[in-house]
């Protein structure tokens, strides 16, 4: 009797080694399956990613990782039921509803790339909240739905008062409708309290220049040029010169 209790227990140890070591090698395929994808062998990241899925069908990141390669090869509804499965099997993972939010917005599903933004920006266990707002600001901005693009521009600057790339944001949407006072008060308003940022300084050139204000669109310039001389933005004032709009 001891020794088929003995021998039970040791083949379940067996057992439960050869799971690990599937779910081992799952892990190892899919970094190897995202590695071939980011060098754009899609066809070999098919295969790894495959290979993934047998040895470990109920991993989130095995089916996240499928979610991004069906979307490269522009198979949306493989993508999209993998991008689900990855939510059903961890759904306050907020990489994954990051994830599957971008790609919504990418194939014209603003409102709900929207709402799961707005679930990630709002979930616990994300720790930058601001970058899912600004993403759901961005997200409606490709439809021309600028008003509620302002207000998630505004919430991720409500999070985090120093984000540079949503006050830029924010702040490039007033001045693409024309509005310079507006986006003006935005930009200085910003810099009062944080530091510039290469595109926040170049918009505050061109939002000067455009309110007939040249003193203090060659301090913007001189700004960018000391803080950011190797910057693109600083290169780009010359064409900015030639091409004031």
């Amino acid at each position: 009797m001891g020794a088929a209790l003995l021998a039970g227990g040791l083949g379940g140890c067996a057992n439960q080694q050869a799971i690990q070591q599937r779910h081992n090698a799952a892990i190892y395929n899919t970094e190897l399956g995202i590695a071939f994808m980011r060098r754009g062998q899609l066809a070999v990241a098919q295969r790894t990613l495959d290979r993934a899925l047998r040895e470990n069908p109920g991993s989130p990141d095995v089916h996240s990782a499928r979610a991004l390669l069906f979307a490269r090869l522009r198979e949306p509804k493989k993508a999209d039921r993998e991008f689900r499965e990855a939510l059903r099997l961890a759904p306050k993972n907020p990489d994954y509803q990051n994830n599957y939010a971008v790609y919504l917005c990418s194939v014209g599903r603003i409102d709900k790339g929207v709402k799961i933004f707005t679930e990630a920006a709002n979930n616990p266990l994300y720790m930058t909240p601001e970058f899912a707002y600004e993403n759901a600001g961005i997200c409606l901005r490709s439809a021309h739905r600028n008003v509620e693009a302002a207000q998630m521009f505004r919430n991720a600057l409500a999070v985090r008062p120093n984000f540079g790339q949503a006050a830029w944001e924010l702040a490039d949407l007033d001045y693409s409708e024309g509005k310079l006072a507006q986006a003006r008060q935005e930009i200085d308003a910003f810099l009062a309290s944080n530091h510039g940022t290469p595109d926040l300084l170049l918009l505050a050139v061109k939002v000067t220049r455009a309110q007939k204000d040249p003193l203090d669109a060659e301090l913007y310039a001189r700004r960018l040029q000391l803080d950011f001389p190797n910057s693109a933005q600083a290169r780009a004032l010359a064409d900015l010169g030639r091409n004031p709009g």
